[in-house]
This record gives C-alpha cells, sequence and structure tokens, in this order.
C-alpha cells in the first residue's frame, strides 16, 4: 500500500510539470436529471470553454455558481468528479441552482494574469448568457478550488481585471484552500519548486498576481476556506487577507476545516457542517440582494 501511495505521488508531481496539451482532459458527463451544455465557449482558445449544469425543475431566474479549477495554474479539468459531481447534487438539484464549471488556458500557454482574465471573461459571458440558460445575472457566486481559487480571488480583489473583459459584479466569492492569496510573500520564502514556473522571478509580477497586494476597494464579500490539515500557511493568509478586506471596509470570512486539500473540494456538497457553512454565506449573498 505505501509502494502504491508513492508511486501516485510521483505520477501527481510529474503532471504538475508536463506541457498543457499533454493532460488528459475528461468529456462532462450529464447527471440525472439534469441538462448539461457542454463546452459552451467565451473565447477562441479550445481551453476557453464552460459546461452549464441546469436543474431538474428549470424557472426563470436561477441563481448560478460560477466554479473554476484548481490543478497547479498547469492542469486540471473543469469536468472532473471532485469539481462538478457533489456540488451539481446539492445546489443544482437540490436547491435549483445553474453550475456553470470554467476552464481556462494553462501556464505556459499563458502567464497566472492571463488566466484570471480567462476567469473574468468568462464571468461575463455566463453573464450574458444567463437569461437564455434560465439564471439571474445579478445573482452569480463565483468559486473556486486551488489554483482556482487563487485566480477567484484575484479578480474579485481587483475588480478593474474583472470590468476589463466585460463583467459586471457578482454577489460574492468562495475561495477554496488557497496557500497563494499572498503570492509575494509566498514567493519569498522556502516553496515548492513548481511555483516558480508557474510565478517565475520578477517580484513586480508577484505583486501584481497577489490577491492581497491586488486589493482595492469594491471588492465583493469573500468566504476564504483553509485546510488546518496543511503545513504551507493557507489559513494564515486567509486570515491575513480576510484583515486586509475589512480595513477597506469589505466582507471577508474564514472558514477552517479539519480536511485536506483535497476533501476541501470533493466534498463540498455534502451533508454536515463544512457544507452548511458555505451554503450560509451563499444565502447570505442572495438575501443581500433582495432577490433570495
Amino acid at each position: 500500500m505505501t509502494h502504491l501511495l508513492r508511486i501516485c505521488a510521483a505520477w501527481l508531481c510529474m503532471t504538475a510539470f508536463l506541457p498543457a496539451t499533454a493532460q488528459p482532459s475528461g468529456s462532462p458527463v450529464a447527471q440525472p436529471d439534469v441538462r448539461l451544455l457542454a463546452n459552451q465557449p467565451y473565447g477562441p482558445d479550445p481551453r476557453q470553454r464552460m459546461d452549464v449544469y441546469l436543474p431538474p425543475k428549470m424557472q426563470q431566474g436561477a441563481p448560478m455558481l460560477v466554479m473554476v479549477h484548481g490543478g497547479a495554474w498547469m492542469f486540471g479539468d473543469k469536468a472532473a468528479a471532485s469539481v462538478v459531481d457533489r456540488k451539481v447534487e446539492h445546489w443544482v438539484r437540490e436547491q435549483g441552482f445553474i453550475l456553470v464549471s470554467v476552464s481556462y488556458r494553462f501556464v505556459p500557454q499563458v502567464d497566472v494574469m492571463q488566466q484570471a482574465q480567462d476567469v473574468a471573461r468568462a464571468v461575463a459571458t455566463a453573464q450574458a448568457n444567463a437569461p437564455s440558460w434560465g439564471g439571474d445575472a445579478g445573482r452569480i457566486v463565483l468559486m473556486g478550488h486551488s489554483a482556482g481559487a487563487h485566480l477567484a480571488a484575484l479578480v474579485s480583489a481587483s475588480p478593474s481585471i474583472a470590468r476589463q473583459q466585460g463583467a459586471r459584479p457578482w454577489l460574492g466569492t468562495v475561495a477554496l484552500d488557497s496557500a497563494a492569496l499572498d503570492t509575494a510573500e509566498l514567493m519569498q520564502r522556502r516553496h515548492m519548486p513548481f511555483y516558480d514556473r508557474v510565478f517565475g522571478a520578477d517580484p513586480a509580477f508577484w505583486r501584481s498576481v497577489s490577491p492581497t497586494d491586488a486589493l482595492a476597494s469594491g471588492a465583493p464579500p469573500m468566504l476564504l476556506v483553509c485546510s488546518t490539515q496543511r503545513r504551507d500557511g493557507s489559513c494564515a493568509q486567509a486570515r491575513q487577507f480576510a484583515a486586509r478586506i475589512a480595513a477597506t471596509g469589505g466582507r471577508a470570512e474564514v472558514a477552517p476545516e479539519d480536511l485536506s486539500h483535497a476533501q476541501i473540494n470533493a466534498e463540498l456538497g455534502l451533508p454536515g457542517a463544512y457544507t452548511t457553512t458555505v451554503d450560509a454565506f451563499v444565502r447570505s449573498l442572495l438575501k443581500a440582494s433582495g432577490r433570495s
């Protein structure tokens, strides 16, 4: 068993450094009673695509959850079971949300700022298409895990990125366990080697893609979920980032969870305290919008 775990760990390390074109990419799978609009384009590149999951009992004006997958900024899959399955079950089938799962271009094809622009462009496209899908463009919540959490936090911290891509403000953001919320600080201490490939060696670029450094007034409310099992500062960065948001007059909540980095993503949607915490935040956003 130990040997098998070592093999799996080695495979994960190797895939983190494969070119984007070498990464496996699954096809979205339709869920029972859920209508799937697969690979909706939001740009010309093959990776600028979204899968849209519509609830069984479609009613006009449904709230929308836009999900950004992780994968070390260099790989990942919008159709992965850990990204969509339990979120579809909980929010789409049970609560009538529309789930939009977003893919984006990978490093080294593009840099991290261009990835953030992809996310913002995807949000803008979801807003534009919301009425035709039966959704409410004014009731969108952005969510991301790992690298996707960093990108979601970045476009939320710096509203100008979203505006430049045509996106209008959304209700709020849920960042699922990012250890790169203070990217500049991360790069100046001991870190895993793959961060060097992702963020390079230019301190000015680190600051430009750091949610903490890019934070501007007008950021939407954020829920920062972090794993207490990690030893690389995920929860410490979440608390520091939340304090910075509060200092600008914004709203941020930190939700430490005794779950692994992978479980933070895969178990969201299961019955329990963790899902209840995220649900409460999302409901508070909908209530504040006046259209709960």
